[in-house]
């Protein structure tokens, strides 16, 4: 588990090198954006996963490595908008958001920490397109809560299921940056 751990450290470093880079230039613009616009943000990029794996081509030079780190900001960012709620003025510093952002993949680690104990790191015997439709699978359930006002009787709550997809997504980047060592 010490490997996952590295691994999935380092990961999350490409992740904030994107983040910070992309706050640079654009801000913290996406503070006006309510939950369920991130949650509809994140389902377009996994939905582009799905249908570069499904065809086998694609037509914008993103490819499927940058839309996983895409997956991962946006959800600690959604993390971030559960907590605070959408504001429409720059109310965190550069230095908040990066420790707000941080803070919510260190929550997401921990808990994959706790699971992979569990579940002896069978993730890595799983395929990538399997980790992209687990994580159109926690959108659809996060866009159900959400048209449910955020109630839930017998279910973990939408900043659970952001963490999750956090995980499938750093599990996704794990093997394209390391392959399967």
């Amino acid at each position: 588990m010490d490997k996952t751990s590295l691994q999935y450290d380092k990961v999350i470093e490409i992740c904030r090198g994107v983040f910070a880079k992309k706050m640079t230039d654009y801000g913290i613009a996406w503070r006006i954006l309510r939950p369920s616009s991130m949650t509809d943000q994140i389902y377009i990029k996994a939905q582009r996963i799905r249908s570069i794996e499904e065809k086998g081509a694609q037509q914008v030079d993103d490819d499927i490595r940058s839309e996983f780190i895409g997956i991962i900001n946006y959800c600690s960012m959604g993390l971030i908008q559960l907590e605070l709620g959408p504001s429409e003025s720059e109310d965190l510093s550069k230095e908040e958001t990066i420790e707000r952002y941080l803070q919510n993949l260190k929550t997401a680690k921990e808990l994959m920490l706790r699971k992979n104990h569990d579940y002896g790191e069978a993730w890595r015997n799983m395929r990538i397109s399997s980790y992209t439709d687990l994580i159109l699978m926690k959108l659809k359930r996060t866009k159900q809560i959400e048209d449910n006002s955020g109630k839930t009787v017998a279910s973990e709550g939408i900043d659970a299921n952001y963490l999750d997809m956090i995980n499938y997504a750093v599990f996704a980047m794990i093997k394209i940056e390391f392959g399967d060592e």
